[in-house]
């Protein structure tokens, strides 16, 4: 029998309403995507490292490793979470946020952009909300500007299979949004942010996020699963507010920082036919072991 792929199934079953028999409700709409990872700017599995005097707007969470090092020279407007039962949760809720990002990609048609590079130095310079895959790696050279159309609740979604690489002085830039705009990169493996990069969006990898030196995300957040966070010299916010602590300048997108929010889930006319069938293949499968 054909083997079908995790993400796949996922991607059915947690759309689909009838999956709600075999596993319960989904996530409540209108819920932060994040849950409460979204407080967080920077989150760590392992070892949470700084060199230099960066600057944090947010709280930082480290579990279940119990090393944060360099946070002396360390601006920070929110807490320090350090093996405890915010940090904890911060993780446990990123890890489901990529199931509702799943969930809510699954009527979109996605853009395969493998091989592409992105941003100015690149072949993909502007991109307008959907979702986005790379078979492999991902890079970003130059300037990618993502353009929210107008729509104040854009979802841009990044599924990278392997690394996503920044070049020195990148940056991404997200115009013509609101304060629901929502801004992921799934990222399979590692991700680096080059020296001098201006990032946005909410960086998800599984395992580990370099930052490095001059690099700046002052409108998202690093969140690593089961690895470490090393930052040098950075200046990281998760609200893209203009009046905020850092004046990152995006006035127009509030204080949520790309995190989007639960009330684009889709709806049950537009999830597609392949979910019922993976739904049916589920069905037959318990019946056949109640025999």
């Amino acid at each position: 029998m054909r083997s079908i792929s995790p993400r796949y199934v996922a991607r059915c079953l947690c759309s689909v309403p009838f999956a709600m028999v075999l596993f319960g409700p989904p996530v409540a709409s209108g819920g932060p995507i994040l849950g409460t990872a979204q407080s967080f700017t920077v989150v760590g599995a392992t070892t949470i490292t700084n060199t230099g005097s960066s600057t944090v707007n947010g709280n930082v969470g480290l579990s279940p490793g119990s090393s944060i090092t360099g946070f002396g020279s360390v601006t920070i407007t929110g807490t320090i979470d350090q093996t405890n039962g915010a940090a904890s949760q911060a993780e446990a809720d990123a890890t489901s946020a990529l199931t509702a990002l799943a969930a809510l990609a699954l009527p979109l048609t996605p853009t395969d952009l493998s091989g592409d590079v992105l941003g100015t130095g690149g072949t993909v310079l502007t991109l307008n909300p959907g979702v986005y895959i790379f078979t492999s790696s991902a890079q970003l050279t130059g300037t990618l500007t993502l353009n929210a159309q107008g729509n104040p609740n854009a979802l841009f979604i990044f599924e990278i299979d392997s690394t996503l690489t920044t070049g020195s002085s990148s940056a991404v830039n997200v115009t013509n949004g609101g304060a629901g705009v929502g801004v992921f990169w799934e990222v399979g493996s590692s991700a680096t942010l080059g020296t001098g990069t201006a990032f946005e969006g909410n960086i998800i990898a599984q395992d580990s996020i370099t930052i490095n030196t001059g690099a700046t995300i002052l409108c998202g957040r690093a969140i690593a699963q089961t690895g470490a966070v090393t930052l040098d010299d950075n200046t990281l916010s998760n609200s893209c507010a203009g009046a905020g602590a850092l004046g990152s300048g995006a006035s127009d997108f509030g204080s949520q920082g790309f995190a989007g929010d639960s009330q684009l889930s889709p709806e049950p006319g537009n999830l597609a036919a392949p979910c019922l069938v993976v739904l049916g293949l589920g069905l037959w499968l318990r019946r056949r072991e109640a025999v």
